[in-house]
């Protein structure tokens, strides 16, 4: 059980809906009007300073760790410099979206339209990425569903883990000041490279100076409440924040505590200066513990209390709202913001990595049910075997947690990327399935691309079924193609226009980042920017990976290329041109040949006919997005990672030869597509173990579904450790497993006030099942819930 008090704050949780605060969006706004002409370096990080000195300090009751980024609890906040258009669209209907409403006031809305709006028209990342994307690039990548890049022109980049170990816990932000300020005094020599450097270490020491001004305001706060508290427990509680907040993110952790409160502040400042997707806490039970060792070890602190602290901090996570457009929603649905947290793999010298904060990480997570952080396993061969039976029991419980992560893959694909051994060793999870390091930079999410769409363009001439749009290629008749081979390399021409356009997309974004939103707050943070004055938008960190290019649909294309292939070439069974009026048709009138398009081997079931479409596919997607470099010059990288991606891709997509009709979601991931895997998860595992994992370094994702009771028992448990860890040994990267029942789901729908905390894995993530639409629910219904292993 959970105490009393974070049971209540997990009631406000799980009972509030998210509600938008405009106030660091306005003195964000003020600050800028003031500073018109100054290098935008210093701008930024001035309206940061301004934004740590004004905004409003909060501490709600009961709290043990502070720090608020608006006046509400469950706040999400406003970025105008990324994209203000968005909003002014949207927001007079937003407590009306369909997925991921929040509430805001008409007087809100009227201040913000009048005082906020005005002065960033013109001026926004948004309006100048479309102003400048060639027409032929934004009929295909611009609120498509085909090539979807908007997270990353609407909004920040994000894809960041703060660097605990070599900077903030050893420096905290006032050693971080002391260095750049050295940095300054060494830079002699007059030149362009050192003027920017200058601006750069300038920036740094207004964003820290900023983050340590806003950490002294909390202290001054709960001195304040602690004068006017009557209970002595809270009174005490609120002098200890006084206490920490005076000395922290200032000075390097002393305590666990004072280290649990430095990490929640550096989440506070990364969400303040851009609003961020993917801000990672990293190798929590690495940084972690030697605070908790030493407190334990010193009757400083009991295991409660450390446990309390860190449920605590689970909640803080979960509180803050990633601010997110309609069509962004679709791709990212449920609230989540991908704080990714990464317990368990190995230590840098290659030892077994877990302590005891590994379990309690686990244990936090099934208590308090949050949908943050985004919890992920290491698992690796030696792994110690109370360990996998704690990760298998909590997938037992049903909330889709955690993420399980071969550590050997996710070294592998490190190595593969350029890293030193060492530091392949310490990755943790980066937003949905990306091993990642501290030290890096890169775009994990920079591209959501629709492979069905490019079979769908391939059989109709470029067309889109459901909006009679061109958007594709014009070939040839596809009436006239006389071998499965055409079929196929009219796909693939389809397929490389796609990647091609969401190159270009991001190469503009990428540019238009660089030129007006660089991260001085985030980059103090990288041991790297620091120590060479280099900005995170400029490469400063030590890694740079090229942007990830996200693959949505590969079991549906694998599926539909199968039966063109068995039916139509092979087996002589229909004509190509009954099949396409089949589609045309979204099968009305031809459920006869769709019974047989379904009896076509289908991905998922450990059949080489078509595994080995997906295998060709996956290869070839590699080699032609690896063979782009990015404007730091980096080559593209490729993943199957899943998020909510596959509704929306599936919706402006026809009917498929496999049977799927218009509209249904595609596939996510590497997984099978729902309800195709009727074999055994095994044969589930091996499909998609058969693909080259480890050169996609953005990740691969694999989601399944299990009958509840095949996890209930101590066996069951411990027999699904033994799949896991057989799975890793084939090469593959990731697994997850949903494990509540369809009935369960069904009554859920039916009565969502009594299923508030009901989480579910979407895709690379889990969230509350209640606040995902009613389209995705049951997305997640449809998946296959094996009975067996």
């Amino acid at each position: 059980m959970v105490t009393d008090r974070i049971e209540k704050i997990r009631q406000n949780y799980i009972n509030s809906k998210p509600a938008i605060s405009y106030e660091r969006a306005r003195i964000w706004t003020e600050s800028h009007k003031k500073t018109e002409g100054e290098a935008i370096p210093i701008r930024r990080a001035k309206a940061f300073k301004d934004t740590c000195e004004q905004l409003k300090v909060q501490i709600f009751d009961g709290e043990l760790i502070v720090g608020a980024t608006g006046e509400f609890r469950k706040c999400g906040i406003l970025t105008p410099e990324f994209s203000w258009t968005w909003v002014d669209r949207e927001m007079d209907n937003f407590d009306k979206r369909v997925q991921d409403p929040y509430i805001m006031t008409d007087e809100q809305r009227k201040f913000v339209r009048e005082n906020i709006f005005p002065y960033w028209k013109g001026k926004s990342l948004e309006e100048m990425f479309l102003a400048q994307l060639p027409e032929e690039t934004a009929r295909v990548a611009v609120d498509t569903g085909i090539v979807d890049n908007d997270s990353k022109w609407r909004q920040a980049v994000g894809e960041i883990t703060p660097d605990y170990q070599d900077v903030l816990f050893k420096k905290g932000f006032g050693g971080i000041i002391r260095e750049a300020q050295e940095h300054m005094r060494n830079l002699n020599d007059i030149t362009a490279e050192n003027i920017k450097k200058k601006e750069f270490y300038e920036s740094v020491i207004l964003t820290s100076e900023g983050i340590i001004i806003l950490a002294h305001r909390y202290s001054e706060k709960a001195r304040e409440m602690a004068q006017n508290e009557q209970d002595e427990i809270r009174k005490n509680e609120l002098l200890k924040i006084a206490e920490i907040c005076s000395r922290i993110p200032e000075n390097p952790p002393v305590t666990f505590y004072e280290a649990m409160q430095l990490v929640w502040f550096t989440q506070v400042g990364g969400i303040l200066s851009e609003n961020p997707l993917a801000l990672n806490v990293g190798r929590f039970d690495q940084f972690m513990y030697p605070y908790y060792k030493n407190d334990i070890e010193k009757g400083i602190m009991t295991k409660d209390e450390a446990q309390e602290l860190i449920e605590a901090l689970w909640l803080k996570l979960s509180e803050w709202v990633w601010t997110i457009s309609a069509n962004t929603a679709e791709f990212f649905a449920g609230y989540n913001q991908f704080q990714n947290l990464t317990v368990g793999g190995k230590t840098r010298d290659g030892k077994d990595a877990t302590n005891e904060l590994s379990y309690m990480a686990l244990k936090a997570t099934e208590k308090v049910k949050t949908h943050q952080p985004g919890l992920s396993v290491r698992i690796h061969q030696d792994c110690p075997g109370d360990f996998l039976d704690a990760v298998t029991n909590l997938v037992s419980k049903g909330t889709g947690f955690p993420a399980i992560h071969s550590d050997q893959a996710g070294y592998q694909m490190l190595i593969n990327a350029g890293y030193k051994p060492e530091d392949a060793r310490d990755w943790n999870n980066c937003g949905c399935v990306v091993p990642h390091f501290r030290k890096t930079g890169e775009w994990t999410s920079a591209v959501n691309i629709n492979f069905t769409a490019a079979l769908e363009y391939a059989l109709n001439r470029g067309y889109s079924r459901i909006t009679k749009g061109k958007i594709g290629l014009d070939e040839k008749d596809p009436k006239s193609f006389e071998s499965y081979e055409e079929v196929e390399e009219a796909f693939y021409k389809q397929f490389d226009n796609l990647i091609r356009h969401s190159v270009i997309s991001t190469l503009h974004a990428q540019r238009l980042h660089k030129e007006l939103v660089p991260r001085p707050f985030l980059s103090s943070c990288i041991e790297n920017c620091l120590s060479e004055g280099v900005d995170l938008v400029d490469a400063g960190a030590k890694y740079n990976l090229g942007p990830v290019l996200t693959g949505i649909g590969l079991a549906v294309t694998s599926n539909s290329l199968a039966v063109i292939k068995k039916l139509i070439f092979e087996e002589k069974a229909v004509s190509i041109e009954t099949l396409i009026e089949a589609m045309d048709a979204n099968w009305e009138g031809y459920e006869g040949l769709r019974q047989i398009a379904l009896k076509v081997p289908k991905y998922g079931n450990d059949d080489d006919y078509v595994d080995d479409i997906a295998i060709k596919m996956a290869n070839y997607y590699y080699n032609e997005g690896h063979k782009y470099k990015d404007i730091n010059g980096n080559n593209f990288n490729t993943a199957f990672m899943g998020i909510s991606n596959y509704l929306p891709t599936g919706k402006v997509v026809g009917a498929t030869p496999c049977g799927r009709r218009a509209g249904e979601p595609l596939s996510e991931g590497v997984s099978p597509f729902a309800g195709s895997d009727t074999s055994t998860p095994l044969a589930a595992l091996r499909s998609a173990a058969k693909l080259n994992q480890d050169v996609h370094s953005g990740g691969t994702l694999l989601n399944l579904r299990l009958n509840e009771e095949l996890v209930k028992t101590k066996r069951g448990q411990r027999n699904l450790g033994n799949i896991i860890q057989a799975f890793f040994s084939l090469g593959a990267f990731h697994v997850q497993f949903n494990t509540i029942s369809t009935e369960t789901l069904r009554k859920a729908q039916e009565n969502p006030e009594n299923y508030k905390d009901l989480l579910v894995r979407v895709a690379g993530y889990s969230t509350q099942f209640v606040n995902l639409s009613r389209s995705m629910q049951d997305a997640i219904i449809a998946r296959t819930a094996h009975e067996s292993m």
